[in-house]
Parts: structure tokens; C-alpha cells; sequence
């Protein structure tokens, strides 16, 4: 029985199966659904969990190269909710591009967790390292 660490079987499968340069999408409650990759629906309540949370699980025990989120993110969102995406994701290079262009990475991605964060444009796609 896992005691620590990722308790959800699904979210451990997934990991497991991303490799060197592979690609993982951890989403916010309104983003598609893609029918040609495995989504973990972890969503529960508006806002629980969030995609900043998800991400701070996965990144203690999975090697992160690069992040893309979406430029609107920065235009959208105030200065207190990017400094905490910023703070979680320092030691992480991250790339801003058009939203437009962000989804269309994704049908490359191995697998996507699916939130219930309400953060506009607080998708992430973490390139693995």
C-alpha cells in the first residue's frame, strides 16, 4: 500500500509512462477534452485541486525540463496568482506562447490530469527532463 508521495493509481501509471522529452499536460476544470490521449480526471470542486498543487506533487519525484503556458496567462491574472506560479515553478525554465499554439502541443502529450482548478490559462504542459 503507497503510504507517501502520489497516492492515485492512475496519475502513478501515467508518470511512469512518461519518458525522456515526453510530454504531460496538467489542465484547469475548463480545458478540452483530448479523445486521443489518456486524461486523469482529478477534479472534485472549483478549485479542488489546483493545478499548482498538482504540479508540486508531481515535481518532487518526476525530472522537469521545460514548461509552456499560455501568454494570456500573464494578462489575465493578477500579479498575487502569477507570483505563486512563479514561486512553484522557479527552478523551471517556462515558456509563455499564445494560447492557440499551447493546445495545439497537447495531442503530442502522453497523458493529461484534468483539475478543478478556475485560474484562467493555468494550464501547464511540463516537457520531462
Amino acid at each position: 500500500m503507497l503510504v507517501n508521495g502520489i497516492l492515485n493509481p492512475q496519475i502513478n501509471s501515467l508518470l511512469a509512462r512518461v519518458r525522456h522529452t515526453n510530454m504531460l499536460v496538467i489542465a484547469d476544470r475548463g480545458f478540452p477534452y483530448w479523445p486521443t490521449i489518456e486524461t486523469v480526471d482529478i477534479s472534485l470542486v472549483d478549485g479542488i485541486p489546483t493545478v499548482i498543487q498538482v504540479f508540486k506533487a508531481i515535481s518532487l519525484n518526476f525530472a522537469i525540463q521545460m514548461i509552456f503556458m499560455a501568454q494570456e496567462f500573464l494578462e489575465v491574472n493578477p500579479l498575487d496568482v502569477r507570483e505563486a506560479f512563479a514561486e512553484a515553478i522557479a527552478n523551471c525554465p517556462i515558456t509563455h506562447e499564445p494560447h492557440i499554439e499551447l493546445k495545439k502541443r497537447v495531442s503530442a502529450a502522453v497523458g493529461l490530469i484534468r483539475t478543478g482548478d478556475t485560474i484562467q490559462y493555468a494550464n501547464m504542459i511540463l516537457v520531462s527532463g
